[in-house]
């Protein structure tokens, strides 16, 4: 099926115009300042769902504090969660770690080039395994994504429906045919680029487009109909009652979530789901969650709303005091303010720790 799609395409016209274009206007992005495997990796897994512009402050500070595979391995998993807070999709910090961990143990730190090897690491899926091995070793390989399915929707006319697991592996049969056998590593990074500047997801900016003469979508007027794309599913809201619980020394109380799914081993405020009770039961659903005696303020003191890819919580804030000395679940703990800074949080309860007192 490429080999018919590929008809009376000029490939290596197309790797001309894309490479001296990628040439004269690539971005300068730190990971690109050499090809270390390890930096590519660590910017691949950060960029997964992320904006350029977002990563890069956490790439810089990320690798100045853990510049080496080794690094990253030896460091404390919180510390590694702390150093992603406010990024998001959290259990790709602990994929990488842990799939670092075994590049340590297994290949002496050494990011390995042999695909099946690096196809086998925590989280590394074939994204991210052609970028790393293209980028960072010059093997060509395809590094498809949304960008790139766009890209070549448009360029090859392309209708199939790219949410479709089988479209993806469609275009990396016709990437694998289109790229650059000589530059690998530019090829996709311009092709990455090219997504990124001027075939944007709406109003491409078809008349400076490098390789606008290849572009069959362009030739008959339909850039702005690809790719197709069906809808996902509607998000389901959640309710929930966050509780900024504080004892008489201060001391906040904090949980540590489940070491599995969502923001796995981050901290939040604890959580009271509103579906189970009404603001007079929160009292006691918490005593019979966690044996813990509370009085909740009747004071609303906020409301959060944290999006997530297909979920949305919406959270009510609420000030309350606990009437016990001990904590006796070891999910929670009593913490100063002064260290809530130190550990995890993620963004939603980043934004419930603006209402404490």
């Amino acid at each position: 099926m490429s080999k018919v799609i590929l008809q009376n395409f000029n490939i290596n016209e197309f790797q001309d115009d894309l490479l001296r274009w990628y040439g004269a206007n690539k971005r300068a992005l730190p990971w690109r300042e050499n090809k270390d495997p390890y930096k590519v990796w660590v910017s691949e897994i950060m960029l997964q769902q992320t904006k350029v512009d977002t990563v890069i402050p956490y790439f810089n500070q990320f690798i100045a504090k853990y510049p080496t595979t080794y690094a990253l391995a030896e460091a404390d998993e919180e510390d590694v969660l702390k150093s992603w807070e406010g990024l998001g999709y959290y259990s790709r910090a602990r994929n990488l770690q842990a799939a670092v961990r075994e590049v340590v143990e297994k290949y002496d730190g050494k990011v390995p080039d042999v695909k099946e090897n690096l196809g086998e690491l925590k989280g590394v899926g074939p994204y991210t395994k052609g970028a790393i091995l293209s980028i960072a070793f010059d093997q060509p390989e395809p590094a498809v994504d949304g960008n790139v399915m766009r890209v070549f929707s448009r360029v090859l006319l392309i209708n199939d429906d790219i949410a479709l697991a089988r479209t993806k592996k469609h275009f990396e049969e016709l990437v694998r045919e289109v790229i650059s056998k000589e530059d690998p590593s530019s090829f996709n990074q311009g092709i990455m680029d090219l997504g990124a500047t001027i075939c944007t997801p709406k109003s491409p900016a078809c008349l400076i487009c490098p390789v606008q003469k290849h572009c069959r979508a362009f030739a008959v007027g339909a850039e702005n109909e690809l790719p197709v794309k069906k809808k996902a599913k509607k998000q389901k809201t959640i309710a929930y009652a966050a509780l900024i619980i504080k004892n008489q020394e201060g001391k906040y109380v904090i949980e540590k979530r489940p070491d599995t799914g969502l923001l796995a081993n981050l901290y939040q405020f604890p959580m009271v789901p509103l579906e189970e009770v009404t603001f007079e039961t929160i009292p006691l659903w918490f005593y019979e969650e966690y044996g813990l005696r509370i009085q909740v303020k009747e004071k609303l003191q906020g409301k959060v709303k944290h999006v997530f890819s297909h979920i949305i919580w919406q959270v009510d804030v609420y000030h309350a005091e606990v009437e016990e000395v001990k904590i006796a679940d070891d999910r929670l703990r009593f913490v100063e303010q002064e260290g809530l800074d130190a550990l995890p949080f993620p963004v939603s309860h980043q934004k419930v720790m603006d209402y404490i007192e």
